[in-house]
């Protein structure tokens, strides 16, 4: 957990100095710096403040199953809060952009500094650019974070919830059966997950509609310590070859074998899409495919909402700028007020356009982006009424 800590560290340590090596080939002007700072400082204040708080209330809402479940000191804070935090304030990114954008935008226009630039010929299409960059950047970030880092910490952040905080794990399947590959067919009876064991296992190959070979075991057992996967270990296995009119029988005590199918396949536990990177994502997607499984709809959801959440900073972004931008009698309250709604609003429709996907058979990739492309038409509404 440390060293993963210490990954993201170096990770934001590398892309700061990358990305102001960049900044500085571009033509940014005094103006630019001073936006593109308070937007970044005030992003990160934001995370700070919100995520500070939703840790008051975890630790008051977990403290006494911590207490029960013996959780020691060290695993609550580097197991569960240190990935805690990473996790959280990057599924809220886009939010937290919104919520920093009207509040030091809001500031500036209360000062009359935004009337100052405007009145001294820049554009709001112009004064656009140093919000759109630092979005660049936040964006760019949050996606790798989001696609290749803190899937493990969530790993490690499961795997502590599990024995810590909610006991209640799935850990068997009945009845399972799935394509393994095309014209290949698996079946186990029971599987337990602790053990990684199977019983009653079959496997059928065809060729068109006929049936090739049968291959039953009593028990077969998933070979955890094997360097490549998918090695499988089948007990007391009886195997039927139809070969024309002739059938071949052989069976055997023990049989190493290997069936693509690994334990993941098998069990499905709350969250699990949260824990494949980018490309492991896609990749068991494919594979569920391939073997005819309709349960991918929450893989297919996380994969695309991954990669709409960081186009959501530029949108969201669009739309505060274009609030709070003019000078009001009230202050910073009512772009504030209406910020915070239109927060509310997207996160319900994430949540209700997800939903939909699971249970509705609404299209997953639609799912993921119906909040964006709505929130589009806001945004350029918003844009036409900011001043110029």
């Amino acid at each position: 957990m440390k060293q993963q800590l210490k990954e993201i560290v170096t990770l934001w340590s590398d892309f700061r100095r990358f990305f102001a090596q960049q900044l500085q080939r571009l033509p940014l002007q005094t103006i630019d710096w001073y936006i593109i700072r308070k937007f970044i400082g005030t992003y990160f204040f934001s995370i700070a403040l919100i995520i500070s708080i939703s840790i008051v209330f975890d630790v008051n809402e977990n403290l006494a199953k911590f207490t029960q479940n013996d959780a020691p000191l060290s695993a609550i804070v580097f197991d569960y809060y240190a990935n805690f935090v990473p996790y959280f304030a990057n599924l809220f990114s886009p939010l937290f952009v919104f919520i920093a954008v009207i509040f030091f935008t809001s500031k500036l226009a209360g000062n009359s500094e935004i009337i100052a630039m405007l009145a001294a010929g820049i554009s709001f299409k112009r004064l656009l650019r140093p919000y759109m960059l630092s979005c660049v950047a936040i964006a760019l970030l949050s996606f790798y974070l989001s696609a290749y880092v803190i899937p493990h910490g969530t790993v490690t952040r499961q795997q502590f919830e599990a024995r810590y905080k909610n006991k209640r794990r799935v850990t068997t399947a009945e009845n399972v059966q799935l394509q393994v590959s095309p014209g290949v067919v698996a079946f186990f009876q029971h599987y337990d997950n602790k053990q990684r064991r199977a019983y009653g296992f079959s496997l059928d190959q065809f060729q068109g509609k006929k049936l090739v070979s049968h291959l039953t075991a009593v028990q077969a057992q998933y070979d955890t310590i094997a360097q490549d996967r998918y090695h499988w270990h089948l007990q007391q296995w009886r195997q039927r070859e139809m070969r024309g009119l002739k059938e071949q029988i052989t069976s055997g005590e023990e049989l190493d074998t290997i069936i693509a199918l690994e334990p993941t396949d098998l069990i499905y536990s709350k969250g699990q899409q949260e824990t494949f990177t980018l490309p492991q994502l896609r990749q068991y997607i494919q594979r569920q495919r391939q073997r005819g499984s309709t349960n991918v709809v929450q893989y297919q959801v996380e994969y695309h909402k991954r990669i709409a959440a960081s186009f959501a900073s530029f949108i969201l972004t669009l739309i505060g700028l274009s609030l709070s931008a003019r000078k009001r009698k009230g202050g910073m309250g009512l772009a504030l007020g209406i910020g915070m709604a239109l927060s509310f609003i997207y996160i319900m429709l994430q949540t209700v356009c997800s939903t939909f996907a699971v249970n509705a058979d609404f299209p997953p990739m639609l799912a993921a982006w119906l909040p964006n492309l709505l929130f589009a038409v806001v945004a350029y509404f918003c844009y036409r009424q900011a001043p110029n």
